[in-house]
Order: C-alpha cells, then structure tokens, then sequence
C-alpha cells in the first residue's frame, strides 16, 4: 500500500486512544529473537515514562508490533511512531548488525471511538499469538503486557 494512502484521513488527537500496528520490513521475523523484542519494549516504555503517550496494552509478534495507548498532549501519532520506529530500529540494528532497515514505512491506525471499549480492544490486540498459532495459552507468550493485569 503506497506510504500516501496510510496517512489519508489520519487525524492526530491529544488525549485519544489508538490501536496501532507497524511491520517489519518485508515482514521479516525479527522478533523471533528476544533480545530485539525487548529493545523495543524498552523504547516503548521510554515513550511512556516520557510522558509521550500512555501505553494500555501491546503485543510483540514476529514480524510486527501491536500498540494500544492514549496519546498525550504534545506530539502528534506521526512523530510518535516516528520516534519509536527511529530508536529502535537504531538499537536492534546495532544488535542484530545489519544494516538493513527494520520497520517498513508507515503504520497503520485505528483511533478508538467512545462507545469501542478499551479492554475488549487490549484483549483482541493480546490474543494475537492465540489467533496465530504460536501457543495454545497467553501465558505461554512472553511479548505482551496490559494495564488490566
């Protein structure tokens, strides 16, 4: 899908609510390896304690990243995303040594209206692994987190 028809009718709010999801470039399986799941888990989290957004719930597939958090008050979702996409791209290069470039361009969101209801929204976004075949209970799957825990 070109970059252009992922940005038609995006609206950055402060405050809102958005389920995200970024891929892998070719969606290649990067975060098989643990370690780069958890470098960037640990950008995610700065974004957080940054006060940037408020992470509600995440789960860290092989080959992309689902994101649920209510935005803040002074950046728009374009340069959050941009930001987390920059570092950690940055720091799973450096580990993985590859030059080659982790995220594809764009993302695809989904700001949530007031009558969806976050936690069945955190609960499809962590039964990911479930849906995929990766494991037959949740709690099998290390990459995730919710606030409702």
């Amino acid at each position: 899908m070109p970059r252009d028809n992922l940005l038609k009718g995006r609206v950055s709010l402060p405050r809102q609510a958005y389920h995200v999801t970024a891929c892998t470039e070719a969606r290649r399986p990067i975060f098989r390896d643990f370690a780069c799941a958890r470098l960037l888990v640990a950008e995610m989290r700065r974004l957080h304690e940054a006060g940037l957004l408020d992470s509600l719930a995440w789960v860290i597939m092989p080959d992309h990243l689902h994101w649920l958090f209510q935005l803040g008050e002074h950046e728009t979702l374009s340069a959050t995303i941009k930001r987390l996409k920059a570092r950690s791209a940055l720091v799973i290069g450096q580990h993985i040594g590859q030059g080659t470039p982790v995220w594809q361009r764009g993302f695809h969101d989904h700001a949530i209206r007031r009558d969806e209801d976050l936690l069945v929204m955190a609960r499809y976004i962590i039964a990911n692994p479930l849906r995929a075949g990766l494991v037959e209970h949740i709690g099998d799957y290390p990459l995730w987190d919710a606030i409702w825990l």
